[in-house]
């Protein structure tokens, strides 16, 4: 045992312990960042206007402070990017994380001093606990690699500006620089093709223990790496032995990636955002990622048929229960304050607190009141395509609306790795397993409101060459599931079979 994963033993060991400590006092630890928070809020431009200063329980915090979306909060980034002080929260941001986001146009989420541990320790926690609970050290000692975007920052009124991926970037610790790849000046690299090839060229004959990133350009990296050795990724990297994985569900990507590998090797999920690292994986082979209780963010979470009214029922952590799906509001030390995200969450345990990502609030459809979500196409997709033992590369669903009684669909477009022989048949599999895990979609489809869904074959690298169109290839950019209307499926259109 190397020395890196020999000090790594101990220190996993303490975070692992504290970790689990912390499972138990969740609620209460809830309770007192929501106090702390109101503290140094009332302080700031956001806090005189809602009065936080006079808020003592969150009865109250719900009256004062409405949830909102980024367009909603934007006014209040207007004034941090003029230069302004305490804002959202104290000071000024030390960064501005700009994110192209799922449900908006360019965003800039502030990350304070007291924020950017929540992005770094959480990051380093989930590893640790990895290490802790499977006993696996060694592959601190190899050479790690983080698909991200580049380091290279901007400024906006004085305050640094970039990718959080890339913001992060800088403060990896000391002690792992030596062991991170690619190198700074090919993490700069814009474009992510050029980008790519570089990264293949500096990990090939490194001894690659981790790798981290998106799963869709985990794949893109594997698939370059057996283009060039004609190898699978275990050959090349025999050491390899973790996988890090968030952004999107990584089931759909999982069989072939796995298929890459040539074996089976161990995954930790996250759940990051530019709000936030909210979860992470905590136990090897448990369902759902622990929520992040006691990291300077407070929870709130909004019943999916109430997101979207004016006053929406709001629930605290306590107030939770299991098989829910719920909208996750946030309120956190970087200035966020009742501050949609976007996704979607359901509890599969309370003691302690863990959960599943379920989707998006904006990336669903309804057009015909069917509601369908992005966990429920995930799910009746991957089980079909395990089934007649297929790979699936990418897919997106829109819904085609035509007139007259039951003429309108559900549109698939999928990317196979080989297409099933009859495309109809594997289609009815599809549909039927969607009619079973969403009752309104059943009760439309024998209603003859609708008629069964249609699968679209997308030729090979279709999804890659549509984003490389519209200038989201790579980095943190990913195709969204499902769309309600048809701006997606039209320029999808242009890459079928």
């Amino acid at each position: 045992m190397k020395i890196k994963s020999l000090l790594a033993r101990p220190f996993a060991s303490y975070i692992y312990k504290s970790i689990q400590k912390g499972m138990l006092t969740a609620v209460s630890d809830q309770e007192a960042i929501l106090k702390e928070l109101l503290r140094v809020g009332s302080k700031t431009v956001f806090g005189e206007e809602h009065r936080l200063g006079e808020v003592k329980t969150y009865e109250e915090f719900k009256q004062a402070v409405p949830v909102r979306d980024y367009e909603q909060f934007a006014g209040y980034i207007g004034q941090i990017k003029e230069g302004k002080h305490n804002v959202l929260w104290q000071g000024k941001p030390i960064y501005l994380a700009k994110t192209s986001g799922t449900t908006s146009g360019v965003k800039y989420i502030p990350i304070s001093k007291d924020s950017i541990s929540n992005h770094i320790n959480t990051a380093r926690n989930a590893l640790l606990c990895y290490m802790a609970s499977t006993g696996n050290m060694s592959f601190s000692d190899g050479k790690m690699i983080f698909l991200s975007g580049s380091p290279e920052l901007e400024r906006i009124a004085g305050v640094p500006t970039g990718r959080l991926s890339g913001i992060v970037n800088h403060h990896v610790p000391r002690y792992l620089r030596t062991n991170q790849l690619p190198s700074y000046e090919t993490n700069c690299i814009e474009d992510w093709e050029t980008k790519l090839d570089k990264i293949v060229e500096e990990t090939i004959n490194q001894d690659m223990t981790l790798i981290s990133g998106i799963p869709p350009w985990v794949q893109m990296y594997f698939d370059r790496l057996i283009q060039r050795t004609g190898k699978p990724v275990k050959d090349i990297f025999p050491n390899f032995s973790v996988l890090v994985h968030g952004g999107v569900n990584f089931e759909p990507y999982k069989a072939k990636l796995f298929e890459s590998i040539g074996k089976k090797i161990d995954t930790i999920e996250t759940f990051p955002a530019s709000e936030g690292f909210f979860a992470f994986q905590d136990l090897p082979d448990g369902e759902g990622l622990l929520l992040n209780t006691n990291s300077g963010i407070f929870f709130e979470f909004i019943p999916v048929d109430e997101f979207g009214k004016d006053n929406p029922v709001r629930l605290s952590l306590k107030e939770v229960k299991t098989g829910e799906n719920y909208a996750l509001v946030v309120s956190t030390n970087a200035g966020l304050w009742g501050y949609s995200i976007g996704d979607t969450v359901r509890f599969v345990s309370t003691e302690p607190y863990r959960l599943v990502v379920t989707g998006r609030t904006k990336h669903f459809i309804s057009a015909f009141g069917e509601h369908v979500i992005g966990e429920e196409v995930e799910y009746s997709l991957m089980k079909a395509a395990e089934e007649a033992g297929l790979h699936i590369t990418e897919f997106t669903v829109a819904p085609m609306i035509q007139q007259g009684e039951g003429k309108s669909y559900h549109e698939w477009f999928v990317e196979f790795e080989r297409k099933p022989s009859d495309l109809h048949e594997f289609a009815v599999k599809v549909d039927e397993n969607l009619r079973n895990k969403n009752i309104y979609y059943n009760d439309l489809i024998t209603g003859n409101i609708l008629q069964p869904l249609q699968i679209r074959a997308v030729k090979k690298n279709g999804f890659i060459d549509y984003m490389k169109s519209v200038g989201k290839l790579g980095g943190q950019n990913k195709v969204p599931r499902l769309s309600n209307d048809r701006k997606l499926a039209g320029e999808l259109e242009k890459y079928i079979e």
